[in-house]
């Protein structure tokens, strides 16, 4: 296997070695989300190195995206599989990436203005900030930091070092490093917990080296579907930008070649493969477009190799009997700061499209999806219920639309 690369020639070990970049850098958030979930991080790496394998045919091997597991659908993801089980969960997957063909439908016909009108930014960054402080609660029991945390507790003094870790890591790494910062601090706490004795390698003790992973089959209600479907409307948007600024880092126009209809369709249908078989919703991943910044290697076949050791690690059970063994603890001071990034990406939307929070409108529409994103309110028609983040977008989407423009506000909502 040989590519040019301006005036050089991959070989094999280029493939590999580049690769394995690829791989460390969505490897971190790609199990996080499985761990936050409760399925299993095996399955993960499969739909992930699968659906990316599927992205790159259905996009005609056009575009050097790699699709990871998807931190929008955490929260949806944990309230249905407490009420009705994580095979419904699954089935709201699948809805979702069916939810993505349509889009990509509409946009083949019509285009995306009309996206831009349904979620302007006002609305897309007050749910984006929803995502990240909705999942704080979470993060800070995980840590332990809940019910007078101590630092003499074990469990607290490893989550302060992973979330110290992250936070220089995300400050201060450079190059490849400055990518992977999730990653590093995993591995940092995970070491910081080894020594204060609180891993448990049993489970891979008794794990065998060869296996298949933990496949789900999915189960489908109406209900439950009705939860994730809204946040599908938000991660399209997000899908969005990531192509845009993969065309501008290869400078090639991927909204037309292969066209955003394709994109999406190969995101989606990625997604709807998770779910069939027991994987979180997937999406394009940022820190793989920074490492395409950074080595300057935009080729598909890169990403397809990726992909290919994503799906063979996965069958390598006491590699995932390790990665169970990362302590909550870890993941815990990990998702303190991933969150909380998350929830500033929001804000940074906002401000960066110059939304004018003396717009009365603007305030209005923001402060709603907040109280009900962040406040977990719920909504039931029948036996179709909105919760959280949910009803949140769907609200915000309705208020868009009905609310007057005064006129009064010169940014782009």
């Amino acid at each position: 296997m040989k590519t040019v690369v301006g005036q050089r020639q991959l070989g094999v070990g280029q493939h590999l070695a580049l690769g394995f970049q690829h791989l460390f850098a969505m490897f971190g958030a790609t199990v996080l989300v499985p761990l936050l979930t409760g399925f299993d991080p095996a399955v993960a790496l499969f739909t992930s190195g699968s659906g990316t394998l599927l992205f790159i045919l259905i996009t005609q091997g056009k575009v050097p995206a790699y699709l990871g597991s998807s931190f929008a659908f955490i929260a949806p993801i944990i309230s249905i599989a407490s009420i009705w089980g994580p095979q419904y969960a699954l089935g709201g997957g699948v809805a979702v990436g069916l939810v993505y063909a349509v889009v990509a439908l509409l946009v083949a016909r019509i285009g995306t203005d009309w996206i831009d009108r349904v979620l302007p930014p006002v609305v897309i960054g007050s749910v984006i900030m929803v995502i990240g402080l909705g999942l704080a609660g979470t993060a800070v029991e995980m840590a332990g930091l809940t019910g007078g945390g101590s630092l003499a507790n074990p469990d607290v003094r490893v989550a302060l070092f992973t979330i110290i870790v992250t936070v220089l890591g995300t400050m201060f790494f450079k190059g490849f490093f400055a990518v992977v910062p999730i990653l590093i601090g995993i591995i940092a706490g995970y070491i910081f917990a080894l020594l204060n004795g609180v891993v448990d390698f049993s489970p891979v003790v008794e794990a065998a080296w060869i296996g298949l992973p933990k496949f789900m089959v999915p189960k489908f209600n109406w209900a439950a579907i009705a939860m994730v479907l809204p946040v599908s409307l938000v991660t399209i948007t997000e899908h969005l930008g990531d192509v845009l600024v993969l065309s501008r880092i290869t400078g090639k126009q991927f909204y037309k070649d292969p066209g955003l209809h394709r994109t999406l369709l190969g995101d989606g249908l990625a997604t709807t493969w998770a779910g069939l078989v027991g994987g979180p919703p997937n999406t394009t991943y940022g820190e793989n477009v920074g490492v395409l910044a950074i080595t300057g290697v935009h080729q598909v076949s890169v990403i397809a190799v990726a992909a290919g050791l994503a799906v063979a690690m996965s069958f390598i059970q006491k590699f995932g009997a390790l990665i169970s063994t990362i302590p909550s603890a870890v993941m815990g001071g990990v998702s303190v700061v991933l969150f909380g990034v998350i929830a500033a990406s929001g804000m940074r939307t906002l401000v960066e499209a110059g939304i004018d929070y003396g717009d009365k409108r603007n305030l209005i529409i923001s402060s709603v999806i907040l109280v009900l994103g962040i406040g977990g309110a719920q909504l039931g028609l029948g036996e179709v219920k909105l919760h959280g983040m949910a009803l949140a977008a769907v609200v915000g989407i309705i208020l868009n639309l009905v609310l007057p423009k005064n006129g009064t506000s010169g940014a782009k909502n």
